[in-house]
């Protein structure tokens, strides 16, 4: 059948999806646009289906902080080619799952993708958006930062939205330790931790890391009476690089965190830290 130019534009503007697979949706569905909307939906999902195989190694992490301060969230959207992932559609769209998640508290994937979005759940808008773009796109992960008390969360997205973050500061006088939260940020991204505290490391990762320091000193050659002493060394370097507290300071970095805490803000708790890497 003849299809109106005019019902063709209304179909694309509805659904975002190109011109000719508006047409043929509308010739399908005898030009009854609600049909037509189902049909594309209904194609979408066995693209999708298709699609979902496919590796989606590429991708955008995108953060949200509540306007109170005390709770954030971030997430990773995954694509295919970093192409897509600077495609302006999947990037709004990665960011209102942050803010979505943030909104209703939803600490994972699945909570987020059943969630809805408008007025549909996320995972069809998923659907419909691998249609659009012809790539597999996945949620990969999602958390939060919250505060149970006083305080503020910070957040940095660096490198075109390849690296995120968010740490939580229990404080006081959240206003006046902004920028003490942005600093910290920036360090949690340049510098990787795993965890806050030496404290958090398992024991299995410790014996792990003195195994295998064990094993390089006794392939050099060192006395095996000085080895435990030497490993002791290594342990504590090992903290300085993984521990966020243990870690010099990117303005002070003669001076740990912890220490950079005492000194200039000794009333603010680092209360936990996320960070997201795409493809990590």
């Amino acid at each position: 059948m003849r299809v109106n130019a005019q019902a063709v534009k209304q179909l694309r503007e509805k659904t975002g999806v190109g011109m000719m697979e508006c047409k043929r949706a509308l010739q399908e569905s005898d030009g009854d646009l609600d049909k037509a909307v189902l049909y594309l939906r209904e194609r979408g999902l066995a693209r999708a289906a298709q699609k979902s195989g496919r590796a989606a190694t590429e991708g955008l992490v995108a953060t949200h902080i509540e306007a109170t301060g005390q709770r954030g969230a971030i997430v990773e959207v995954n694509c295919e080619t970093d192409f897509v992932s600077k495609n302006a559609e999947f990037s709004a769209f990665a960011q209102k799952l942050a803010e979505l998640a943030a909104q209703q508290h939803l600490d994972s994937v699945e909570s987020l993708a059943a969630a809805k979005l408008g007025a549909r759940p996320v995972q069809e808008q998923v659907v419909d958006l691998i249609s659009k773009i012809g790539e597999n796109i996945a949620i990969k992960r999602v958390a939060l930062c919250e505060l149970q008390e006083q305080g503020v969360v910070s957040g940095y997205v660096h490198l075109g939205g390849k690296l995120g973050t968010l740490v939580g500061l229990k404080t006081p006088t959240p206003e006046a330790h902004r920028e003490l939260g942005r600093d910290l940020a920036l360090q949690i991204v340049a510098s990787a931790p795993r965890y806050l505290v030496p404290d958090e490391v398992s024991a299995v990762e410790i014996e792990q890391e003195k195994e295998i320091a064990a094993k390089k000193l006794r392939k050099e050659g060192k006395p095996e009476d000085i080895i435990p002493k030497i490993i002791e060394g290594q342990i504590n370097k090992f903290y300085n690089e993984v521990c966020l507290l243990n870690q010099p300071h990117i303005k002070e970095p003669k001076t740990s965190v912890d220490a950079f805490m005492r000194k200039h803000a000794p009333q603010v708790e680092i209360t936990g830290f996320v960070r997201f890497q795409v493809g990590a």
